[in-house]
């Protein structure tokens, strides 16, 4: 099965150049209490002496380092809960590991389609939120959502949207719409996503305004005859793009190389640290908004201490070191209240319009689906490259030949010198 990748949203770069805001925010563990109105009638140390196992994302929590907050020591420490921490890459790999049964963990923290899909096969169960009482800081913004629509499985961890990143010294006024990543006035300068689940989210939201339709008839479908016109929409751009791009994406923006990218709007503030003059927008046809939830599997083996992870991960003062880790938005709605968080009045994270935003959440398709994308998506990539790809390899060609010529005359000259 083609494989979606999601692993933009969780960039090596991107954590590390967070630390240098969660620097300004730093509450060290020695210093550290929960929220004083909730935890003094609640007992944090019920689940004492036991061990739980949480499998995340790479550089997804507060680990201490450079000095942060150690989001596992100090939970550690309240609750006498040891917690073996495993780190992924990218939802398949989460998936394939939890559906092949080898090994049990107690908490993780997937993307929504991957929450979808995991409901669907058995793949977790519901949560009880007796043991989850902070669950009432979660934002309505991010409850309901059609990966979860009871909110039953899952608890939203962090969030964020798809935007259109650009330079304001090589893009003319304000852009408002996808339609700029098909501007031949930019051409040679655009930045496409390499996975194509988000670049096909480029072309499909184009045309399902175009067409006045909703913007999952097109983004989640699994209709063969949409699929092929989105991948005509793409196949339309790809002579003005310059690269299809991942973490690619942050040399090319922060250094001028490219005009005009789609990406994430957290990894937007780490280009922005190095190249001021980035900006970003959210097109009007509509865009991606993703989330990342917590949710416990059905081979756990501490479910109530696994409740108890996932409820300090909401503390107010918990989930303020995760915000300014990971940059991107939080459904924490303390938080959001809260002046200390340094993204609060943030207008490219948090714009003012953010309600009125379109906006369609990623949903599970079939496998057929998915190996379908997969070649469309191949056959768009390769379609700009026959005669560049032809004509490298003549030149590639003449080259070993001529290579092979000169090594051919040095070795009879080397046989002659011993004749």
């Amino acid at each position: 099965m083609k494989k979606i990748f999601f692993d933009g949203r969780k960039s090596l770069v991107k954590r590390l150049v967070a630390l240098t805001l969660t620097a300004m925010a730093v509450v060290s563990c020695m210093a550290f209490s929960v929220s004083a109105d909730y935890t003094q009638d609640f007992d944090w140390r019920k689940y004492e002496g036991t061990t739980i196992n949480v499998y995340n994302w790479g550089e997804y929590i507060p680990d201490g380092a450079e000095g942060s907050f150690d989001l596992n020591k100090a939970f550690t420490e309240l609750t006498g809960i040891e917690v073996n921490y495993a780190m992924y890459d990218d939802n398949e790999t989460m998936y394939s590991k939890i559906s092949n049964g080898g090994v049990s963990f107690d908490v993780v923290i997937p993307s929504d389609y991957m929450v979808e899909r995991m409901i669907s096969e058995g793949l977790l169960q519901k949560l009880d939120f007796n043991n989850i009482p902070n669950y009432k800081y979660i934002a309505d913004r991010y409850k309901n959502l059609p990966y979860d629509p009871e909110n039953a499985y899952s608890v939203p961890y962090a969030a964020g949207m798809v935007g259109i990143i650009y330079n304001t010294k090589m893009v003319e006024g304000t852009p408002d719409s996808w339609s700029i990543m098909w501007d031949e006035n930019y051409s040679g300068k655009i930045l496409q996503f390499r996975n194509s689940r988000d670049a096909f989210l480029t072309a499909q939201v184009l045309i399902a305004d175009q067409k006045g339709v909703e913007l999952d008839t097109y983004v989640n479908t699994n209709d063969t005859a949409l699929l092929d016109e989105a991948a005509a929409k793409l196949e339309e751009q790809r002579p003005l793009v310059q690269s299809y791009v991942m973490d690619e994406v942050y040399n090319k923006m922060e250094s001028g190389e490219a005009a005009v990218a789609a990406y994430y709007t957290g990894d937007y503030l780490s280009m922005k640290d190095v190249n001021d003059d980035l900006s970003i927008v959210y097109p009007k046809e509509g865009t991606n908004l993703f989330v990342d939830a917590a949710c416990i599997p059905t081979c756990a083996r501490n479910k109530e201490a696994a409740e108890l992870y996932i409820n300090f991960l909401l503390e107010p003062d918990v989930a303020l070191e995760i915000a300014e880790f990971l940059y991107y938005q939080t459904p924490h709605t303390a938080v959001l209240e809260n002046d200390e968080y340094s993204l609060k009045d943030n207008k490219e994270i948090y714009p003012d319009n953010m309600d009125e935003i379109k906006t369609v959440t990623y949903r599970h398709q079939s496998s057929e689906t998915l190996d379908y994308v997969g070649k469309l998506w191949d056959d768009v990539r390769q379609s700009g490259n026959n005669y560049t790809t032809i004509f490298i390899c003549f030149a590639v060609a003449i080259v070993v030949i001529v290579v092979a010529v000169i090594v051919s005359k040095q070795q009879k000259k080397k046989r002659n010198n011993y004749d």
